[in-house]
């Protein structure tokens, strides 16, 4: 009887899947269960996004991104998300990308299995949230990840052995939580850490680890640049073993319980620039680091070092611009040779003994801007001292009992640091701002995006100088602009160095193009671009070791979130997180196969052949980007999954949409010169008509007729300003079916559009139709075949069923996306609003025992404003007749075309007026070189025209 009752419930949940097939099916890029799962998740996460009001999550939803029709990146960074990460999650199984950093109100535990699913995840990173409770063992079954991140979070327990699996992880972050136990290696039985021989990162800082620092940890394998290990509860000695691990290039084991010497091995890390041992228990001699000569800051402050003179090794740092050796007994004359190297900055030697005279002499680096010797035994000052380029503290000296040389305006008594420094603007006058906006370097008011940055490496001392910051904020800027964020400037302002030596800064980022503000979407895209940023051609102060850590400072919080990654002078990682960064990695053998294969221009000696082209013209990149001023931002009239569409004007004054592909868009060779061939033949007046190409300098664009009045959507919302009437609606469908028919009836072989909605039916000046976005079509090669069996492709609620069950592609197939369309064209609504299908709404309110069907409540208003409606039963009927579940029962496109000049007359003699033009039928327009095989390999590309 339980066998009898599962099956029966699996049954019922199969059945209930399969009624809502015809109705929630497959879009261009998501699968139903997707778009289920992502609506869900925008409830439970209580977000509305602008571009999420859609059935398409893959058509620039903001921060989702697809491949193959499936989403493989949620990017939501500091989009104000609440609630948990349910279950939904694991619906994602083609997920590379999981970004949800800086949304404090996500709480809860991670979901063990939902997470454990997203087998091919490859980056996730969850910053700065507020997520508890153990970092589930099943992350160690996500075998592609590469990074992962769950800084700042409240994640508690032992850190999972199974982490160990992840043998392409090059970035494990899990700091600032409440982690405790031991850093975890493997044995027989279990994985461990010491696995991770690709990882470049073990970022564990400020968490409850105990224990010591096992030995196992490292091993000459290890590509380990970074080792931060810093404000923990680890006790024991520092490994020897740490000195096998040549690569490395950062130590953090400062504030921790760590006892012992420090071993003579670390001289073999040549390549480490920043080691901080300090507030532990270190004792023995003072350590010798005569062999880590590329070190510029070292701090080995507050340990329990043998007393000592002081030592001599400093002088193979050459490099070195910080020096802090503060409270560990030394003793004696501090050398006069230390002063005198080239780099250095700021030396810090409080709380020791060192005593007798001190004499910086007259050659000391140009560099120095502090020396502080507080609480020690000086009792002298040579007499060449200037003290005019740097700052000398002698607080709690002998020198300083008394007031013989009036010494409590030199180095007698601390000035606090000026942290009200920032970068100055440009050389204009204030502006006048309102008083909650800022004025930006740029002299422009606005409110800016605000956040604090954290450098946990900095290589400077003096805080209070301007050239610093300038150098930074300018970097950044830069960066910004060039992944085409809508960023004016950037400023820094109030340096101040933390409790743990940090150096935090304001940040303030200016929207650029006359915007007062950033929307959230642009402020979210910031953000994770931030998360991820590296800094390129970076001023040295702020690296080589460089992290960048953003404070979202909403409600109060202090909660630190890594937003950028500087390493020397490489990438430490190429994440790919924001919007195509993924794509265009994958394309790249695409890119490579398309230079060697595609030789639009004829290269001899190969065996490709470019496209058979009878009236489309081939341009160079120049003349493109010339007619386009440059494609700049005034020339883009619109975007899509496949790239920019541009405004430009040719040489002979005609004007043309000009549509580039984006790099990680890019189709194959083959692809592009089925498509350029496909668009070159087809010629019919309700066509978007094919201008030319260009393919050169890696870039793939095609030019189109300019269609002013833009798509049939933007005219049914009301959003392009055109409000259409009821026979003025009946001429676009009548415009669009006969482009149809063109494709179905006269194109040899017959072209299937695939992607048939009112977003692909373009409005001429005079409001004429034209169907655009050939990206999925499909043709039929005469072997006597009516469908193609092919991978799934259309938009959600446009998508015919059959075709989703059966995998067979037929001319239906458009028919049924045509009667959708034509659904909209009377009701002005989406396919799919609010969960409800629009087929299935008109299906079951229409009444034909009642006037226009009883359908009078899910009109238009727009339709007839004022006058009565004639032919609308008739049309609704064709409608419904194209929407049928079966293809056999709808009507061919020539049919269709028939039964709306029908209406059309109908409605025009109702109306006392000559109807308009409908002698120009589709058969009139013959098909070019219609005998030529189009292309003889069927296509798979998602391409975008939304011009």
């Amino acid at each position: 009887m339980p066998i009898c009752h599962k099956v029966m419930g699996c049954a019922t949940r199969v059945f209930r899947l399969l009624l809502l097939i015809p109705f929630f099916v497959i879009a261009a890029e998501g699968t139903v269960l997707e778009f289920i799962a992502i609506t869900t998740l925008q409830h439970e996460w209580g977000i509305t996004p602008p571009s999420w009001n859609g059935s398409e999550p893959c058509d620039n939803w903001e921060g989702i991104e697809c491949t193959n029709s499936r989403i493989t990146a949620i990017a939501l960074a500091d989009m104000g998300l609440e609630g948990r990460l349910s279950s939904e999650l694991e619906t994602f199984s083609e997920l590379k990308i999981l970004v949800l950093s800086y949304n404090k109100d996500l709480t809860g535990q991670l979901h063990e299995a939902s997470i454990g699913r997203l087998r091919k995840l490859e980056i996730l990173i969850l910053d700065g949230c507020d997520f508890s409770g153990p970092i589930p063992a099943t992350i160690g079954s996500l075998k592609q990840l590469s990074y992962l991140s769950l800084k700042n979070n409240r994640f508690s327990g032992p850190i999972p052995p199974s982490i160990g699996n992840l043998s392409n992880l090059v970035f494990l972050d899990l700091s600032d939580n409440k982690l405790e136990g031991p850093i975890p290696v493997s044995s027989r039985t279990t994985s461990g850490l010491d696995m991770l021989n690709k990882s470049e990162h073990f970022h564990f800082s400020n968490n409850q680890l105990s224990g010591n620092i096992p030995p196992q940890l490292f091993s000459s394998e290890m590509a380990l640049k970074h080792l931060m290990l810093d404000r923990n509860n680890l006790d024991g000695s520092i490994p020897s073993k740490l000195g096998l691990v040549k690569t490395l290039q950062a130590i953090r084991l400062d504030r921790n319980s760590l006892s012992g010497t420090v071993p003579s091995s670390l001289n073999n890390l040549r390549k480490v620039a920043e080691l901080h041992l300090s507030n532990n228990m270190l004792s023995g001699p003072v350590p010798n680091l005569s062999g880590m000569d590329s070190l510029y800051y070292v701090d080995i402050s507050n340990n329990s070092f043998d007393a000592s003179e002081f030592p001599n090794w400093f002088s193979t740092l050459t490099f070195l611009t910080t020096l802090m050796m503060e409270n560990i007994g030394l003793q004696g004359q501090v050398p006069r040779a230390l002063f005198s190297l080239e780099y250095l900055e700021s030396v810090v030697l409080r709380n020791n003994n060192l005593s007798d005279s001190l004499d910086i002499g007259t050659n000391y680096s140009k560099q120095l801007e502090l020396v502080d010797l507080q609480k020690n035994n000086i009792a002298v000052l040579a007499q060449n001292y200037d003290g005019s380029n740097y700052t000398l503290i002698l607080v709690e000296n002998p020198i300083c009992e008394g007031s013989k040389y009036n010494m409590a305006k030199k180095y007698c008594n601390i000035s606090p640091p000026d942290s009200s420094i920032s970068t100055p603007g440009s050389n204009c006058p204030t502006p006048v701002c309102k008083s909650d906006q800022v004025a930006s370097p740029n002299c422009n008011c606005a409110f800016p995006y605000t956040q604090t940055l954290v450098f946990l490496f900095v290589s400077y001392s003096n805080l209070e100088d301007v050239n610093y910051y300038i150098l930074l904020a300018e970097n950044l800027t830069r960066s910004l602009q060039s992944l085409n964020l809508p960023v004016d400037s950037v400023s820094l302002s109030y340096p101040k160095l933390d409790s743990s030596s940090q150096l935090e800064l304001i940040i303030r980022i200016f929207p650029s193009g006359g915007q007062v503000s950033f929307t959230q979407a642009e402020e979210s895209a910031i953000s994770t671009v931030l998360s991820n940023q590296t800094l390129d051609a970076r001023p040295r102060y702020f690296g080589p070791f460089t992290f960048l850590v953003l404070y979202t400072n909403s409600g109060g919080s202090n909660k630190a979130v890594i937003i950028g990654t500087a390493i020397g002078g490489s990438v430490l990682l190429s994440l790919l997180v924001l919007v195509g960064l993924y794509a265009l990695h994958q394309k790249r053998k695409a890119d490579e196969s398309m230079s060697g294969s595609i030789l639009l221009t004829g290269i001899p000696n190969s065996s490709a052949s470019g496209p058979q082209l009878k009236g489309a013209r081939l341009f160079s990149f120049e003349e493109l980007k010339k007619c386009t001023d440059g494609f700049s931002k005034a020339k883009d009239i619109g975007s899509g999954g496949y790239g920019q569409v541009y405004k430009g004007i040719l040489p002979t004054g005609q004007m043309v949409a000009i549509k580039r592909a984006k790099r990680e868009s890019m189709q194959g060779g083959v692809e592009f010169n089925a498509e350029v061939e496909l668009l070159s033949r087809v010629h019919h007046k309700n066509l978007v008509g094919l201008v030319g190409f260009c393919f050169e300098q890696g870039e793939q664009i095609l030019v189109y007729e300019y269609v002013p009045n833009g798509d049939l959507r933007d005219s049914l919302s009301g959003k392009s300003g055109i409000r259409l009437d009821w026979m003025r609606r009946l001429q676009v469908a009548l415009g669009a079916a006969r482009g149809l028919a063109y494709l179905h009836e006269l194109a040899s072989p017959t072209i299937i559009h695939r992607d048939i909605k009112s977003n692909n039916i373009l409005l001429d000046k005079d409001l004429n139709a034209k169907v655009a976005d050939f990206g999925l079509s499909k043709s039929i090669a005469d072997s006597g075949m009516d469908h193609l069996s092919t991978q799934v492709k259309g938009t959600l609620g446009y998508l015919d069923p059959e075709y989703y069950m059966t995998q067979q592609l037929t001319d239906k197939s458009d028919v049924y996306s045509f009667g959708v369309v034509m659904l909209e064209l009377i009701t002005a609504r989406r396919p799919i609003m609010q969960g409800k299908y629009i087929v299935r709404v008109v299906h079951m309110t229409m009444d034909k025992s009642k006037d226009l069907y009883n359908l009078d409540d899910i009109l238009d208003p727009f339709i007839g404003l004022g006058t009565e409606l004639k032919g609308v039963e008739m049309f609704v009927d064709l409608a419904m007749s194209c929407v049928e579940e079966l293809g056999d029962k709808r009507p061919r496109m020539g049919e269709v075309v028939k039964q709306i000049e029908n209406i059309i007359q109908i409605a025009a003699l109702n109306a006392g007026t000559n109807p308009l033009s409908t002698s120009a039928s589709y058969e009139e327009y013959d098909c070019k070189d219609s005998t030529e095989d189009v292309y003889s390999r069927p296509f798979d590309y998602s391409g975008a025209f939304d011009g």
